[in-house]
């Protein structure tokens, strides 16, 4: 078999990614498809494009399509183009920015818009981003939970900085539009936890550790 042919043997998925500018959305993508994090916000113009492939319960082979859409182009003329044809949306908002949070309703009429024609809309996950700067939220919980419910949306809270609970929540959405069911042991193993141990050096120890790190170097691919 060609790899062509295995390739078509793969379910195809058409994730969008949406929110406002600088709310982590391609730290999001780049986590999940390559496990890196950019320290330098850069915004996107346009859109980016990102590829992962996964296996789901009963060797369900699945390639999802990631698009990443610049958050300046809400009502934008491509936006429509970019979205339809979706089957999951990752509404994404940062927990320490109430105007990213409110404004996921716009982000949701333009989904609801685009789909007001067709038999369904896609599958749609609320995403809370940057749960690594906890101590600075300013959207309460309860107000996530209401928008998420009175939606239909699922919910999660992640941490693209530190991968934290990332791959859950993609895996999860592939798992309902699929219409497979994930039981509590295989969400928890795409759930990073993230430990920091408190370690104290001598200062010869110190310097030596600290001249380690800085020769450590990690390769990451596209999956």
């Amino acid at each position: 078999m060609s790899d062509s042919e295995e390739e078509s043997r793969d379910k195809q998925l058409k994730f969008v990614i949406l929110g406002d500018g600088a709310s982590g959305k391609t730290s999001l993508a780049t986590q999940y498809s390559q496990k890196q994090f950019g320290k330098q916000y850069k915004q996107t113009v346009g859109l980016d494009f990102f590829l992962k492939r996964i296996t789901l319960p009963g060797e369900v082979n699945v390639a999802i399509q990631v698009w990443d859409i610049g958050g300046q182009t809400l009502g934008g003329k491509m936006i429509d183009n970019y979205i339809y044809g979706a089957h999951g949306v990752l509404l994404v908002y940062d927990i320490t920015n109430f105007s990213s949070f409110e404004n996921c309703e716009d982000w949701l009429s333009s989904v609801k818009k685009i789909f007001i024609d067709q038999p369904k809309l896609p599958q749609i996950a609320l995403i809370g981003n940057k749960v690594d700067l906890e101590h600075m939220r300013t959207v309460k919980l309860d107000k996530h939970e209401k928008f998420a419910q009175e939606n239909g949306l699922s919910s999660h809270f992640v941490s693209a900085k530190t991968g934290d609970s990332v791959n859950v929540c993609f895996q999860k959405l592939a798992a309902d539009i699929l219409g497979i069911k994930l039981s509590k042991p295989e969400l928890e193993q795409h759930q990073t936890v993230v430990k920091a141990d408190i370690v104290q050096y001598s200062n010869s120890e110190s310097k030596s550790q600290s001249t380690q790190n800085q020769t450590k170097s990690s390769l990451c691919s596209l999956q």
